[in-house]
């Protein structure tokens, strides 16, 4: 079906171009009222009579819109167009409001004892949404059900945004050489003192025996790109271990349309190319 004026594109970003939402309206307002005069749709619309006329003859000559019988009315394709352009509208308005996450209550953990009525300022520490007691940070909310100190805690009325900033996920490729040589076990426990990634992860056979030998926390082994990659939107740090030649794969399990910020280093520290492509 033709959009609104045989005009490209689809939902709010076709709509910017000139006029073409005074078009839109103007077409609904004809299906919908199918008025006698154009100062009523003008008045409707908050445009000039001039300005909805110009909008009626642009899409006259579209053959979207006719005067018959005496009233403003949309011709058979005038009213697919209408149908059309609201349809691709209203998907993506859908789309862009799925992406926003709007929360009107949450809960968080307590960072002190806190009670019904109490404004707090929430922020992530370490991937963990947590409520302070004062209302001066970027997000706000005031308790609903209050808990003790490292409890559960529920806010409503919430205001602004929680600020996260995506974190690194750092990437070891090891030669093969190294998995075998005594002194990898050595620079491995450097390398995780150094970069105190909250996330240890290995890709690999070779990469997670050689990390279960050396860290004594969890090592994620499976899902690997996945579980860095939603830690990372979270503003959690991780640290991944792979063989080279298995570093490719890794690479492309980390495309995506909005992939994390990677580094790729040796155990010397050295920086290499990602290579991550969006897709």
């Amino acid at each position: 079906m033709a959009s609104v004026a045989g005009a490209p594109g689809d939902g709010l970003a076709a709509l910017r171009r000139t006029g073409r939402i005074s078009e839109l309206l103007f077409l609904y307002e004809c299906a919908t009222l199918e008025p006698t005069q154009l100062r009523p749709i003008a008045e409707r619309l908050g445009l000039t009579v001039q300005a909805a006329s110009h909008s009626f003859r642009h899409l006259s000559r579209a053959g979207l819109v006719e005067v018959r019988e005496g009233r403003y009315r949309p011709t058979v394709r005038g009213v697919a167009a209408l149908h059309d352009s609201l349809d691709r509208l209203g998907a993506d308005v859908a789309r862009r409001l799925a992406r926003l996450h709007v929360i009107r209550s949450t809960r968080a953990v307590a960072v002190g004892r806190l009670a019904p009525g109490d404004s707090v300022s929430l922020e992530l520490k370490d991937g963990v949404l947590t409520a302070r007691r004062g209302g001066t940070g970027s997000s706000r909310g005031r308790v609903t059900r209050g808990a003790p100190d490292g409890g559960l805690v529920e806010v409503g009325r919430l205001e602004g945004i929680v600020p996260i900033v995506p974190a690194t996920v750092t990437v070891y490729a090891l030669a093969p050489a190294e998995v075998t040589d005594p002194a990898t076990r050595d620079a491995v426990r450097r390398r995780i003192r150094a970069h105190r990634p909250a996330i240890l992860a290995a890709e690999g056979l070779e990469a997670y025996h050689l990390l279960r030998a050396v860290a004594p926390g969890a090592v994620v082994r499976f899902a690997v790109a996945a579980s860095c990659q939603a830690a990372s939107k979270l503003g959690v740090p991780s640290a991944v271990f792979v063989l080279q030649d298995a570093l490719p794969q890794l690479l492309a399990d980390f495309s995506s349309a909005e992939p994390p910020p990677l580094e790729v280093r040796g155990l010397g520290g050295r920086r290499r190319s990602a290579g991550v492509r969006r897709r």
